[in-house]
């Protein structure tokens, strides 16, 4: 992932100094595991523990020549421990190292990405409980619907990333497990126990079964998550970019001293932030389908998916990891414009009040179909005339037979749509 998109902690994790740091880590944990069911000399263990390091410069040189980065990673590695680099590797395969590697890197990656997880939830509750009964405007399809709360918005949000967030970590659990099962995952070198320790020295489980790798069905539901994390930031993003058009003017990403919005049109405003983060949500989409795809191997394995992964996998959690940085500063920033909410609830008069005045003319006219028509009527007019919903509506005689002024009035009063909120909250957050 390029650097403007990088946050040091998680693209730390993600350098080839980490990588093959991973993979030495197996290695040593193998020789330790090795000696300690006397599978290899105690003393062969103690110098790979203690003398194993590698040269990143030499393994690329070396690799150059074999065209495969274990043997010149374990070729590099060897140099340094003398006689006792025979021991070094020993009954395992490529995959018992890197695929272990790789799911102790993500294991790292997932905790990063699961605290800025919990730290959006914060935010997003604090806004919640700051507006639970500011009163805005709901749409559906885009248009005016009835008043409803910002603090609503915002749960739904809550609830949404806390589902989004028990399914990352079921799958950031299901990618916490190692394999040395060996070349085609039957333990013909190897004791299973071996691979019971060097498992749970990594914080891993073992796979209860394996080829020659760990199934890539847990790598696709993985990305997937995170995918499907990146489409919930899209989702709330786009809310925020569609209530900062000048039109609607309700929520802004915060602008700071000195911002410039365009180049051209000193005017502007833009909730770039938002943007940003919605293109990025497309991207990861992307790296779900080929995660998907990596899931058919032939046999007990190819190395299709290997090419993929060296993509996919650092990209999609540096890309996620920023994302959700980028979210929690839009959201502490995030600007709630309240007079202007209230505005457009009263557009052309509070046309949003309809299904109010709708039930009360039901009931007393003992009609739907007679009561939706004169409403609709009031409605229309107030939409394509500019005339004053409530204005019309008081003056209509028909509506006043059936109809006195402080019932009609009582009808365009917030509270009644604000009634139930706390109940709502308490499903939600808890008393």
């Amino acid at each position: 992932m390029i650097g403007r998109y990088t946050l040091p902690e998680m693209g730390a994790l993600w350098t080839e100094e980490s990588k093959f740091g991973a993979w030495l880590k197996v290695e040593v944990e193998a020789a330790r595991a090795m000696a300690k069911y006397n599978l290899i000399p105690a003393k062969a263990a103690e110098t790979i523990s203690k003398k194993a390091k590698f040269d990143i410069a030499e393994i690329n040189r070396i690799e150059k020549e074999t065209n495969h980065d274990v043997i010149a990673f374990t070729t590099n590695v060897s140099s340094y421990l003398g006689a006792d680099a025979k021991y070094l590797h020993f009954g395992l395969t490529s995959s018992d190292v890197v695929d272990t590697a790789l799911s102790y890197l993500l294991k790292q990656a997932a905790e990063l990405i699961d605290g800025k997880i919990e730290k959006a939830q914060k935010e997003i509750q604090k806004l919640a409980l700051k507006h639970k009964k500011t009163p805005c405007i709901g749409r559906t399809h885009g248009v005016l619907a009835e008043p409803m709360t910002v603090g609503l918005k915002f749960a739904i949000w809550f609830t949404e990333l806390k589902r989004g967030r028990e399914r990352f970590k079921a799958a950031a659990e299901s990618i916490a497990v190692g394999k040395l099962s060996g070349s085609v995952g039957n333990f013909a070198n190897v004791d299973p126990k071996i691979e019971d320790f060097v498992c749970k020295q990594l914080g891993l489980k073992p796979a209860e079964v394996s080829t020659q790798v760990i199934q890539r069905d847990r790598h696709a539901h993985f990305v997937s998550s995170i995918a499907l994390l990146g489409s919930s930031l899209e989702k709330f993003c786009t809310e925020i970019r569609n209530l900062q058009r000048t039109e609607i003017g309700e929520i802004y990403e915060g602008f700071a001293k000195g911002q410039k919005g365009s180049s051209s049109m000193p005017h502007k405003k833009n909730p770039i932030t938002a943007e940003r983060i919605c293109g990025i949500a497309r991207v990861l989409r992307g790296y779900s389908v080929s995660a998907m795809e990596n899931v058919v191997l032939w046999h007990e394995r190819d190395i299709a998916h290997s090419s993929v992964e060296r993509v996919i996998l650092p990209d999609s959690t540096i890309l996620i990891d920023y994302a959700l940085q980028k979210f929690i500063e839009l959201l502490q920033g995030l600007e709630i414009n309240e007079k202007r909410m209230l505005e457009n609830i009263y557009f052309r008069g509070g046309i949003v009040f309809s299904q109010r005045l709708l039930l009360k003319l039901t009931e007393k006219i003992g009609s739907r179909e007679q009561a939706y028509k004169i409403v609709q009527n009031h409605g229309l007019a107030a939409l394509e005339d500019g005339k004053s919903f409530r204005e019309s509506v008081l003056k209509d005689k028909v509506v006043g037979k059936y109809l006195k002024k402080p019932e009609i009035e009582e009808c365009f009063e917030l509270d009644y749509y604000l009634q139930n909120v706390d109940k709502i909250f308490e499903r939600v957050f808890g008393k």
